[in-house]
């Protein structure tokens, strides 16, 4: 019965266009199987393999595509954005050979959620952890997935990761060991938001006086299809909205089935709602971290994040759904992203009978900040912190100008990147590659007024670092405030290379330093490696910095990353192994033996 069932959801996945091939050996024979038909015979313990290492060859390029059925320029993995999918088991050692085939452009890709233990030369954080592949260059990461989960990875060198260097990262549980949750089926979902213009013209609005900002993207992408509204355009033959490139994703679900649904969002800017119509939703994953339980009717989720939901399809078999997605923290300019929630036998390109929801209301943030606090580790599965911290260290959240051009501080220090990657500056000993004065732990509590724009919007540029005792436990609490426009405080979602935290907090208003640390969550607080700091609001985080390396910690939002929204962490570095030559070749490294792989 279950092959009989896995070769219909097999079938299904074909029909919807959705199908990812993976090979797997059992028994010695070769199969090949439907993506979620092989994670449903892994759920019941059909597979014999053991940890393994699992190799990728990756070729990145530029292609036209039209995702949105605008044609532009995108980069591809293998032809694909978003690029294939990595399906991996706890333990097992992925190997990326990574082909740069851009022209005229660097490139790194991070993957993101994976702490990189023992590895932090593969993070993939161009001028953090490596010297970014220059065109023409190959580089080999390698590293371990030491924790099941879902996973996303993406460019992380300029603002390559909006142009379509993005993918997800499944990483399944060992043989024998079972979910604390049931379903029938496992899918796959990555949010993204899309722009017509090209990242570089972005990057350049970005570095200009005057000031132009990327603005509202033109469309939202579910698993890389979206449609534009071609009718906007004047230049013809830009804009085909017959392409079957951008009809829209299906899903299709058998009635009667549970399946779970592995939803990451790797949007550019946007915060987003995910929907799905008539359908509870039941949120049991966050980041690779089991969730206490809990439905919704929409998701919030935000840039970086991943999580896992149930849903049951039990409405209605003689007809389709929506799923959407929508903008919230930003007032819409940007039309619902719509996919297919198909019930078999239905024609998968039925639309439904009804008129999309445009999801909540974009600025309700207080519904936003009760999801955030409903995220509770699930019990059995609980990681209980430090009760106590060893440092503090406080960033406030701030828009500033740096000599006439438009930045984000923490601290009042907007980050700009040496020339030679921190990691290997440290660990060859190059002092004079970076600032050593240490950046500081706090601001002016007292005087400073979050709901205002500041009276001085100066900053400095700089390239400091935090260095962490090893082994010790840190607190982070970020501090939201008005931007350089009256009545604005935007949403900044906040992820940590090479570590998990515990999400110890959120509040609204300024951090009170005497009576909030009261009020942290030791019990069951969940682990994340992404978090949102609401606008004019704080957020508490723990982590213990035991894994040598460098790590970037940084607003997840492209263009904030790349005017300056992020801080250094050190940890351990003289714990760190010999670096491969291969990171190297850049900075004060240049004359670094650098041979190809």
């Amino acid at each position: 019965m279950l092959w009989t069932s896995c070769f219909l959801q097999a079938t299904l996945d074909y029909l919807e266009g959705q199908v990812h091939l993976i090979t797997s050996f059992a028994n010695s024979t070769k199969i090949v199987i439907g993506f979620a038909c092989l994670l449903k015979l892994r759920k019941n313990n059909f597979s014999t393999v053991e940890a393994r290492t699992r190799h990728y060859d990756w070729e990145v390029n530029y292609e036209y595509k039209s995702p949105d059925c605008y044609k532009k320029l995108a980069i591809t993995i293998n032809g694909r954005t978003p690029g294939p999918t990595i399906l991996a088991q706890q333990g097992d050692t992925i190997i990326v050979k990574l082909q740069n085939n851009l022209l005229t452009e660097n490139v790194a890709i991070h993957w993101h959620g994976i702490r990189q233990i023992g590895t932090p030369w593969s993070d993939g954080t161009g001028g953090f952890t490596q010297c970014p592949i220059q065109p023409g260059e190959k580089l080999i990461y390698k590293f371990v997935v030491d924790r099941a989960g879902t996973y996303t990875y993406h460019g992380h060198y300029g603002m390559q990761r909006e142009a379509g260097l993005y993918g997800t990262i499944i990483v399944l549980l060992p043989n024998g060991v079972s979910e604390p949750f049931s379903y029938d089926y496992d899918r796959n979902i990555i949010l993204n938001d899309w722009y017509h213009k090209s990242s570089d013209e972005q990057a350049t609005g970005l570095s200009s006086i005057p000031f132009v900002f990327v603005g509202e993207p033109q469309s939202l992408l579910i698993n890389g299809k979206g449609k534009y509204n071609c009718s906007l355009l004047t230049t013809p033959g830009a804009c085909n909205a017959t392409n079957p490139q951008c009809s829209p994703h299906v899903l299709t679900v058998v009635p009667g089935k549970t399946y779970r649904l592995r939803i990451g969002s790797l949007t550019a800017l946007s915060a987003l709602s995910f929907e799905i119509e008539g359908h509870d939703i039941t949120v049991v994953e966050a980041d690779g971290s089991y969730v206490e339980p809990f439905v919704v009717r929409n998701l919030y989720i935000y840039s970086g994040e991943t999580y896992s939901v149930l849903v049951k399809a039990n409405q209605d078999p003689s007809r389709n759904y929506w799923i959407t997605i929508n903008v919230v923290s930003r007032k819409p300019a940007t039309p619902t992203g719509l996919a297919i929630f198909n019930y078999y036998p239905n024609h998968p390109q039925k639309p439904p009978p009804t008129v999309p929801t445009t999801g909540p209301l974009w600025n309700d943030t207080t519904s936003r900040l009760a999801q955030s606090i409903a995220l509770k580790a699930r019990q059995g599965f609980i990681d209980t912190p430090p009760l106590t911290s060893d440092r503090a260290i406080v960033l406030l959240n701030t828009q500033n100008k740096i000599d006439g051009y438009y930045k984000w501080a923490l601290n009042n220090l907007s980050l700009t990147f040496p020339t030679t990657p921190y990691l290997i500056a440290l660990k060859e000993n190059l002092t004079d590659a970076f600032d050593q004065n240490p950046p500081p732990d706090g601001y002016d509590f007292a005087s400073y007024d979050i709901y205002r724009v500041a009276k001085n919007v100066n900053a400095t540029s700089s390239n400091r670092i935090y260095r962490l005792r090893f082994n010790s436990t840190v607190d982070i609490i970020l501090q939201n405030a008005n931007t350089m426009t009256v009545n604005n405080s935007e949403t900044h979602p906040w992820h940590l290379h090479g570590h998990e935290f515990w999400v110890l907090g959120y509040g609204m208003g300024k951090y009170n330093m005497s009576s909030d640390g009261k009020k942290y969550n030791l019990v069951n607080p969940i682990m994340k490696n992404t978090v949102p700091l609401h606008p004019y609001g704080w957020t508490a985080l723990r982590f213990q910095a035991n894994n040598p390396g460098v790590w970037a910690f940084h607003c997840h939002v492209e263009s904030h990353f790349y005017m300056g929204m992020a801080v250094v962490f050190e940890e351990g570095i003289e714990k760190v192994g010999n670096l491969p030559s291969s990171i190297m070749g850049c900075g004060e490294t240049k004359s670094y033996n650098r041979p190809r792989p």
